[in-house]
């Protein structure tokens, strides 16, 4: 399959669906985490167990959620439970293996910002805020985080710490007393990286097709570390690229009936 067959985007979705195993245990982020998740339970890792936030455990969606409390979630969920149950059980009793998620800003040593771009009081842009993505950034064994690549996105400072990675790199989150992992994998469009051992700073491990070093670091607002050793991802699969295709093709048909029916009332 040629570098042609798929956008970046889509590379990106599958690669990082392809870090999710079949007995994971997954608090699931809304936008790419969760397509990512659900390609994985649809393709390679049909028991995987999907969590929201809104409370529902085991859910498989048809279509991609809007937000945490779209109804989808719910009618497909083995059980929803109460939102502290679901925080205080399940995250913090340790049973979440992989909190999936997303970032406005990102440095390299995977601290979030999703709250403000500038100032706090009197910020550029508010952004969305944390929801439970500091607690899952914490508390899950490890974290995956996506996101596409852009010098506004992946930033030498972060502007607001909303979801806490490794700090400041080393043992910080030990000195802290966070006995998870911390961010393990970052997938963006053109790369997959991994922190470095010692100093939990980001690293390129693998360059998608076509893409090279130089892309990678244009679009980074930190001086890039490469691996020793850099593979290149491989190529999305007919497979991957079907049902990844497909679940976007339904989520836009279901979204576009509901505005449909919301003109007709």
């Amino acid at each position: 399959m040629s570098q042609q067959d798929f956008t970046p985007d889509e590379m990106m979705t599958i690669a990082a669906s392809r870090a999710l195993k079949n007995d994971d245990v997954c608090f699931v982020g809304i936008g790419a985490p969760s397509a990512a998740c659900n390609v994985a339970r649809l393709t390679h890792a049909p028991d995987i167990t999907l969590i929201y936030e809104s409370g529902t455990i085991g859910t498989a969606p048809d279509v991609l959620p809007l937000s945490i409390g779209d109804g989808e979630l719910c009618d497909t969920a083995v059980t929803t439970v109460s939102v502290p149950e679901m925080f205080r059980y399940w995250l913090q009793g340790g049973r979440v293996t992989i909190g999936f998620l997303g970032a406005a800003q990102l440095d390299r040593f995977g601290n979030i910002n999703t709250t403000v771009i500038g100032e706090y009081d009197s910020p550029k842009t508010r952004l969305p805020g944390g929801g439970g993505a500091p607690e899952i950034a914490s508390l899950s064994g490890e974290i995956y985080i996506t996101m596409k690549q852009s010098l506004r996105g992946m930033v030498d400072k972060i502007d607001f710490f909303t979801s806490f990675g490794h700090g400041e790199g080393g043992d910080h989150r030990q000195r802290l007393g966070m006995t998870t992992r911390g961010p393990t994998m970052l997938i963006t469009d053109l790369a997959i990286w991994r922190p470095d051992s010692e100093t939990k700073s980001f690293q390129v491990v693998s360059l998608h097709p076509g893409v090279t070093r130089e892309a990678v670091q244009a679009t980074c607002g930190w001086q890039v570390e490469f691996a020793d050793r850099v593979d290149e991802t491989p190529a999305p699969s007919e497979l991957e690229l079907d049902t990844l295709r497909a679940l976007k093709a339904r989520t836009k048909a279901a979204h576009e009936r509901t505005e449909n029916k919301g003109e007709a009332a």
